[in-house]
């Protein structure tokens, strides 16, 4: 378990938290009341709160499948990204796809999932060839399944 510095930005915020022990996600919550309209309407939401990762982890903002199956509403960049050195407030981007229903976010409304998540750091070095694999440069669709 990694301890994660929260700061509320928002006398309304509420803090990231886990529905179900065992949980991947941590719930973000809006702080805003706001429309998205249809066929492609976004918004930045804030959350109201902003975290303090630790240097070799990385914070990933997923959209919730529940917002996505009910009302075709899912974050634009899936998953964002928080790097560790980040300490603004937490936006999370939402795109309503729905082509004719306007989307009604609501202060306290949960509206995507946090996974908090440790990297690596690469190190590249060019090479003039790779390696072979079975796939070799086969791209989409190579499985042929």
């Amino acid at each position: 378990m990694v301890h994660i510095p929260i700061r509320r930005l928002h006398h309304e915020a509420v803090a990231p938290a886990y529905a179900r022990p065992g949980d991947a996600g941590a719930d973000l919550v809006s702080v805003a009341d706001l429309t998205l309209e249809p066929a492609g309407g976004r918004a930045a939401v804030p959350t109201g709160i902003a975290i303090a990762l630790p240097d070799g982890y990385v914070g990933l903002v997923h959209p919730r499948s529940g917002l996505a199956a009910k009302h075709g509403v899912t974050t634009l960049n899936a998953p964002g990204t928080i790097d560790s050195g980040y300490r603004g407030e937490i936006r999370v981007i939402l795109l309503n796809t729905d082509p004719t229903e306007p989307f009604h976010v609501k202060a306290g409304e949960r509206i995507a999932q946090l996974v908090i998540q440790r990297f690596e750091i690469a190190e590249w070095g060019e090479v003039d060839e790779l390696d072979d694999t079975d796939r070799g440069e086969g791209g989409f669709g190579h499985t042929g399944r």
